[in-house]
């Protein structure tokens, strides 16, 4: 977005009325799955274990916080048919807690839960 902001060009594209793949929680879901699956990935590697064909979707959703104001929930549900559900799980655990920068940001301030689907 940094070099967005250097042309007013794409400054008028971000202003412009939010169509559904522009919305906030859209780009943040797409900005979450796509670190999410390069960390997944990586995680993989170092186990030997190929991740590359996960498919990783993440649903945020915003809501009232109990302290006041609003807060998000994400959703990210990892699924891959050519891993073992034991071994894609240890995998998505690692990522999550370990590698994947949106999860250290969002550690501790959003609700993130895990959804893993394998063989």
């Amino acid at each position: 977005m940094a070099l967005c902001a250097q042309t007013s060009r794409c400054r008028k594209r971000w202003a412009a009325p939010a169509s559904p793949e522009r919305q906030p929680l859209s780009i943040f879901a797409a900005g979450y799955a796509a670190c999410f699956g390069g960390a997944l990935d990586f995680a993989g590697k170092q186990h030997k274990k190929d991740a590359s064909k996960a498919r990783i979707t993440a649903d945020v959703s915003i809501g009232p916080r109990d302290g006041g104001g609003f807060g998000l929930a994400v959703q990210l549900r990892i699924e891959d048919p050519t891993l073992p559900q034991s071994e894609l799980a240890a995998l998505a655990k690692e990522a999550h807690e370990k590698i994947c920068p949106y999860s250290h940001a969002t550690r501790g301030n959003v609700d993130v839960q895990l959804e893993v689907k394998g063989a």
